[in-house]
């Protein structure tokens, strides 16, 4: 089984939805040019993160709506996976922060939705998810879904390792203040595991909220492949598949 391709785009928050597609399509054409077999964005990247409740509401959609069809139309031009995030439409009910895996053909393969919510910031804008995380297989590789928060409890990671999954694919949002994340956590819960952990961050300012940057991939043993500063960069990295585990249970 050949080696798993990274591009971890550490980037900021776009304003608004025309701009963040039209900067991942130029990230995408440069991860695929480099080689990379899938893109991993910052947590809720198509929409913004910390932006007003009443605003993010307004731009939920579902699984099948505008923004991602326009993500699948990238994801087929350019030839690359990518994994990011947005508001999923839930009712009348805030909506889930939720993150999805469009293959390079374009097709969706796996939606997770955030299980845990961080702080009231999280509380005002979103519902929790509750289902299991989102586990799928492509060319061989068992992968995993999880968003920010998600990968600094240990149940989702459990579910996931018992699932089968390899690697663990991390949209995320964290904070100046929390670096302990990417230096401790993220190492230290790879190794436990047995997974590979790819953690995408933001960088730069959105409102008050600074980004911390620093993405990071983690080998399944736990040793560190990459790690960003804190400006915006794109992170490279090739995962070895480490020896084989049962079928993901896919979920989409």
């Amino acid at each position: 089984m050949e080696p798993l391709r990274l591009a971890l785009w550490q980037t900021a928050h776009p304003a608004e939805s025309t701009e963040a597609l039209a900067r991942l399509d130029s990230a995408a054409r440069e991860a695929a040019a480099q080689g990379a077999h899938w893109l991993i964005t910052p947590e809720m990247f198509l929409t913004g993160y910390l932006i007003a409740p009443e605003r993010l509401a307004a731009h939920a959609e579902p699984a099948d709506g505008l923004l991602l069809q326009a993500v699948r139309g990238i994801a087929r031009r350019r030839g690359i996976g990518v994994v990011t995030g947005w508001p999923e439409a839930n009712g009348d009910a805030p909506p889930f922060n939720s993150v999805t895996a469009i293959d390079e053909n374009g097709a969706l393969l796996a939606v997770h939705r955030k299980i845990h919510l961080f702080g009231a910031g999280d509380a005002q804008r979103f519902t929790p998810g509750t289902d299991p995380p989102a586990c799928f297989d492509w060319r061989g590789w068992h992968l995993g879904l999880l968003i920010c928060f998600d990968v600094e409890h240990d149940e989702p990671l459990r579910q996931l390792a018992d699932a089968g999954a390899q690697a663990v694919l991390v949209p995320t949002a964290n904070m100046v203040g929390y670096d302990e994340v990417q230096q401790t956590r993220l190492p230290e819960a790879a190794r436990r595991f047995g997974m590979a952990i790819a953690y995408a961050n933001a960088c730069g300012r959105e409102g008050d909220t600074v980004y911390n940057g620093l993405s990071t991939v983690c080998t399944h043993k736990g040793q560190r492949l990459g790690a960003l500063a804190r400006h915006e960069a794109m992170l490279q990295a090739a995962l070895t598949a480490p020896p084989s585990t049962p079928l993901c249970r896919t979920r989409a």
